[in-house]
């Protein structure tokens, strides 16, 4: 069985710039072990596997080493490809997920936003195993969420000083861990970690800002933010709280389309 393979640059307009994703349209499921193998050959953060079920998409997600409940680079780029690749032409594609609904607008040439649940974070009493010591900081803020822990601090360079020890971090029990700070030149800015799920460190984590939207919408009592991921592709998103819902819009543009051959 030959399967179309595209991979797409998220959160940028940069061929090279972004968060790339697999996306993998079918016309059924394959076996979740042959999805989870495809997925580890791709070697990308996240590889999206699509569904078509009626007047909407179902959409999965799965990282080199498991299967996630929610990513937004992979679903921005999943989006982009039906737009740009598929012949899809209605204003916005709903896609149902193991998080609920999510629908992607097209917006302009190449330009999208993602319509995902909100997922508010608590300030914690007890800071886990790992985190600190894996982020190599004596102190932060620090919160979580149904997803990640989150650590928050002063300053831009801070975040952009991290070394972290992937090796302590992978011993949170969490997906992830997400730090952030007001940013420069932007209202927030983050980097986010996932050795948990087989991912050092994420270039560009739409799911992450579910999060961080909401956090810095209360903290600087705005519903539209400017956010930065300080990876070494550099993410730019533009976002808003609407209610119990984070808008995330950004760019994508198409790297490379393949075939694959599943025996």
């Amino acid at each position: 069985m030959k399967l179309p393979v595209y991979i797409a640059n998220a959160f940028s307009g940069n061929i090279f710039g972004g968060n790339p994703a697999a996306v993998c349209p079918l016309d059924s499921w394959l076996a979740d072990k042959t999805m989870q193998s495809l997925a580890t050959q791709n070697n990308l953060s996240e590889t999206a596997f699509i569904v078509r079920e009626g007047d909407h998409y179902h959409i999965r997600w799965f990282t080199p080493s498991t299967e996630g409940k929610l990513c937004g680079h992979a679903t921005l780029a999943s989006a982009h490809i039906f737009y740009s690749e598929l012949g899809y032409s209605l204003p916005e594609i709903k896609f149902e997920s193991k998080s609920g609904l999510l629908t992607v607008a097209k917006k302009e040439e190449d330009v999208y936003t993602l319509d995902f649940p909100g997922n508010p974070p608590q300030s914690v009493t007890e800071t886990p195993v790992g985190l600190l010591e894996g982020l190599g900081v004596k102190e932060g803020q620090v919160f979580n969420s149904s997803f990640d822990y989150m650590v928050v601090f002063e300053t831009q360079k801070q975040i952009e000083d991290l070394q972290p020890n992937f090796s302590e971090l992978k011993k949170v029990k969490a997906r992830g861990v997400v730090t952030t700070a007001p940013g420069n030149v932007s209202d927030f800015v983050s980097r986010c970690f996932y050795p948990q799920s087989g991912v050092n460190e994420d270039p560009v984590t739409g799911s992450a800002h579910t999060m961080l939207v909401p956090y810095w919408a209360k903290k600087l009592n705005k519903k539209n933010l400017k956010a930065i991921q300080l990876s070494k592709s550099i993410g730019l998103l533009d976002c808003e709280l609407n209610n119990d819902r984070v808008l995330m819009s950004g760019q994508a543009i198409t790297y490379l389309k393949r075939e694959c051959t599943i025996l």
